[in-house]
């Protein structure tokens, strides 16, 4: 098939080179290369990276809106477009271009978690499992049928990163099979509908009155972005990893309880960091931690 693929991060990266070995993808969409690192300097996406390597011509609109830019897409008369966490709203007369539509690679079981950030979402509600649907596009945020799903298992460990590779890889094998096989749509079901918005870095700040278990996926969730974090003798710590005891105590919500970084949660609950990380350092275990930055019983995480 003629293929137009869109997409952005580095999720939609292994879509786009198996697309590239069973089908002729035309031209890739993907966002603009925008300012980053400590020198503000361009940076372009992992998708157009990918793209660049593979000899597919690249176009990065900052919109799809305009009638040019909607007519330059029809013009690539494609079979179908494949989206993967592009980044830019579809109008319909981009929608309906492709002989046989856009699809969606989307990393949730739908209709649980439609929006931006379906991994992180799913792991901080403590879900026992998420996974990949192909889906037809539609006007609709993420409303549209489903074509293909696979579930995977989320552990009491998987953190978002985990989560993100592995979602990954799904979604390349499914979007092949999709193409290869033309399974009938099924509309979502209304119930069970949640959103999953966009991870602020404001979320990231521990609230350590919360139980222990809810702080827990709070870490698992942010890992390794943004990175959940506290704030100790005016710097910021971010925690990678933790485990909650079962043990109990009366000390308040936030208070180091001993010398081996565990810590006072809500109700009693008790969570013990395992690694961390000091502004511009590099992440550490527990013991290597505290020999740098001793933390001692009694000492109070900001909340």
């Amino acid at each position: 098939m003629k293929v137009v693929f869109m997409g952005t991060p580095d999720f939609a990266v292994p879509a786009l080179k198996a697309l590239a070995r069973f089908h002729d993808v035309i031209c890739v969409y993907t966002q603009p290369p925008r300012p980053a690192g400590k020198g503000y300097q361009l940076r372009s996406s992992p998708v157009q990276k990918a793209a660049e390597e593979l000899g597919i011509p690249v176009r990065f609109p900052t919109t799809l809106k305009s009638v040019d830019e909607q007519i330059e897409f029809q013009e690539l008369k494609a079979d179908v477009a494949v989206v993967c966490a592009y980044g830019l709203i579809l109008p319909k007369a981009i929608l309906e271009a492709p002989r046989l539509g856009c699809i969606n690679i989307h990393a949730s079981l739908l209709p649980r978690w439609r929006g931006a950030a379906p991994i992180q979402r799913a792991i901080e509600a403590g879900d026992k499992q998420s996974g990949v649907t192909i889906m037809q596009m539609e006007t609709g945020l993420d409303t549209g049928p489903m074509l293909m799903k696979e579930t995977v298992y989320i552990t009491p460990t998987t953190t978002a990163g985990i989560l993100h590779d592995a979602l990954s890889e799904i979604g390349a094998d499914l979007i092949i099979r999709v193409l290869a096989e033309h399974p009938t749509p099924v509309a979502q079901p209304e119930e069970g509908v949640t959103y999953a918005s966009k991870i602020q870095k404001s979320e990231a700040l521990i609230d350590w009155t919360q139980e222990a278990t809810t702080v827990l996926r709070k870490i698992l969730a942010f890992n390794p972005f943004p990175g959940a974090y506290f704030i100790y003798k005016e710097e910021r710590i971010k925690v990678f990893e933790a485990v909650v005891e079962e043990m109990t105590t009366t000390e308040k919500a936030g208070t180091l309880i001993d010398n081996q970084l565990r810590v006072a949660c809500g109700n009693g609950t008790v969570l013990r960091l395992i690694q961390l990380q000091r502004e511009g350092k590099k992440v550490l275990l527990a013991d290597d931690f505290i020999k740098g930055m001793p933390m001692k019983r009694g000492e109070m995480i900001a909340i």
